[in-house]
């Protein structure tokens, strides 16, 4: 794990908050605010793939560092693996960390706990999980529940992600953080796979993943980072950065 690259994919077509990487949090833009917290993980260099010239002159104009990319791409991994080729074209960087946009007042410990099951060379792609504790939430299909089963190295290896309530019977349930470490080599297999049955079944991209036999090794946050996705998200976040 010599060099890993954050990559914090962006766009503008969010339909249920819009223009929502240019949302002030704190008198500065959403955006810009992941963008810190991502230099504030201190694994690596950071970086902004977006769509659109306000978002790139957001970035540009609070110091921060951003490329324009396709803005026809399926998803966010595609987006950060043309991302990575256009800022690393020497392949310096054998770790390609996706963080999404929208998780202002994500702590830096969890970003750089979805690097933590990389250490194992037999995992491709390293993530992260935290216990469901609110029961409401425990048959929510919003969130993600990651079936897992723990390892001796410290990670869990998942077996499936999906929006059912899942495992049953006794035990605790956990909830999938979409924050993805990506062997380079891993990431450039995963965009090149089409979308899986499963995938398209549970409309979770990681399930290609785990159809295609790469392994993903997941660590355990204490709490969920708050991501932002409506106008009463972006008022909590306001009120806790505040």
């Amino acid at each position: 794990m010599a060099s890993p690259l954050i990559v914090i994919p962006a766009r503008m077509a969010a339909t249920r908050l819009p223009n929502k990487p240019l949302a002030e949090i704190g008198g500065k833009p959403m955006i810009v605010r992941v963008l810190e917290q991502a230099v504030n993980a201190d694994i690596g260099p950071a970086v902004v793939a977006c769509d659109h010239d306000a978002i790139f002159a957001a970035v540009q104009d609070h110091g921060g560092r951003a490329v324009m990319t396709r803005p026809d791409h399926a998803s966010g991994s595609d987006r950060i693996f043309e991302a990575a080729a256009l800022v690393d074209e020497t392949q310096a960087h054998d770790i390609i960390l996706n963080l999404q946009g929208d998780v202002p007042l994500i702590d830096p410990d969890a970003i750089r706990a979805a690097l933590a099951p990389l250490k194992d060379p037999d995992i491709a792609i390293g993530t992260i999980m935290t216990e469901i504790t609110d029961p409401r939430f425990r048959n929510d299909p919003s969130f993600v529940k990651a079936v897992t089963t723990p390892t001796p190295h410290g990670y869990h290896r998942a077996l499936y992600f999906t929006r059912a309530t899942a495992p049953t019977g006794e035990g605790p349930l956990y909830q999938h953080i979409g924050v993805y470490a990506f062997r380079r080599s891993a990431l450039e297999t995963f965009v090149a796979l089409p979308p899986s049955p499963l995938e398209k079944r549970e409309k979770l991209e990681q399930l290609r993943a785990l159809e295609a036999d790469m392994r993903i090794g997941v660590s355990i946050i204490d709490s969920a980072p708050m991501d932002v996705n409506t106008p009463e998200d972006l008022e909590r976040a306001r009120a806790a950065f505040a």
